[in-house]
């Protein structure tokens, strides 16, 4: 397809540490699916970390270090896509603060994840501007690519139509200069951790894309399974257990239903059904370990990457700014 048809997505990601199996089911697997249907840019958004990380923001650094290698190392390719430092293209956090004077702050203070995440991460102290203003950032984020489509999970629906919302706002005020970007809705699957609870960094039961083989056997071997299983000669139910979210998400269809059929009638035992899953998994990853090996040994090639990436966004993005200070008058 010709480079000016297709249409352009944007997405990001925060550098809150190594990615874990729960990014790649949720984000980076499609990520890679994306690359060569659209026109990508994909960020790695500092500034978004520092709304939470302010307190610990010496890490971001080595964080985005990890996300860039993480994602090169499971085939994320710099000539299909721009991947990028948000904080390198400075056109993002003016054209952030362009919209502060025109969004409403109610806007802001409707978005239903600004009280969730508060009350999920009370030892910190996220009653700033930048925690609420974060939406907005992402806003700017996603307009000055221009972006047609952005891919979400159905939580971030409303982040999608806020953009919208202030799209229009900005086009009736000034003049048409941003499409209004539509919602690639992805499906995420809640991925269990190893405690049964969503896979997360801040709950500490996380899988991580760069564990080694034996780490996740150890980590997967001692997950509570359904808990009516008590006994190998149990009859178990597969939707009622962590470990299964696994096998959806990395165990090829046929053998998926093969083993939740076994289950229902104790025809396989729980640690059998683990092994399946754990072999998959390594089965996965062994191409990843290897390019990130080589990543590690030559940590330049990484920063490089980025760094061609920061030019090329920072390119598309000054060509827009253009157009927000004419329609605007400044």
């Amino acid at each position: 397809m010709n480079e000016a048809a297709r249409k352009t997505v944007l997405s990001g990601v925060r550098p809150t540490g190594p990615a874990h199996l729960g990014n790649y089911v949720g984000a980076f697997r499609n990520w890679l699916r994306l690359q060569d249907e659209y026109r990508c840019f994909y960020s790695i958004v500092t500034w978004h970390a520092l709304t939470s990380e302010y307190a610990n923001s010496k890490v971001i650094k080595e964080y985005t270090f990890e996300v860039a290698t993480d994602l090169l190392s499971l085939g994320l390719d710099p000539a299909k896509c721009v991947l990028f430092n948000q904080s390198e293209v400075k056109e993002h956090a003016e054209l952030h603060l362009l919209l502060s004077m025109i969004v409403p702050l109610p806007w802001l203070e409707r978005v239903p994840t600004f009280k969730e995440q508060q009350a999920e991460m009370a030892e910190k102290e996220l009653n700033t501007y930048g925690f609420l203003g974060y939406p907005l950032l992402q806003t700017a984020d996603i307009i000055i690519y221009k972006a047609d489509v952005v891919p979400v999970g159905e939580d971030q629906v409303f982040h999608l139509e806020l953009a919208r919302e202030i799209v229009r706002r900005f086009n009736r005020l000034y003049a048409p200069v941003f499409p209004e970007p539509q919602t690639l809705l992805t499906e995420i699957p809640k991925l269990a951790g190893v405690d049964g609870r969503k896979m997360s960094k801040s709950y500490g039961n996380a899988i991580y894309l760069k564990d080694t083989a034996e780490e996740i056997r150890r980590k997967i071997e001692p997950m509570v399974t359904d808990t009516r299983r008590k006994r190998r000669s149990d009859q178990g139910e597969p939707d009622d257990c962590p470990v299964f979210t696994l096998h959806r998400a990395f165990v090829e269809p046929a053998r998926r239903d093969g083993i939740a059929a076994e289950c229902r009638k104790a025809g396989i035992g729980c640690l059998e059904c683990k092994n399946v899953v754990i072999q998959a998994i390594i089965g996965l990853l062994t191409p990843y370990w290897e390019k990130r090996a080589a990543f590690e040994k030559n940590p330049r090639t990484v920063w490089d990457i980025l760094e061609d990436g920061n030019a090329r966004a920072r390119e598309a993005a000054r060509k827009t700014m253009v157009e927000v200070r004419d329609a605007i008058g400044v």
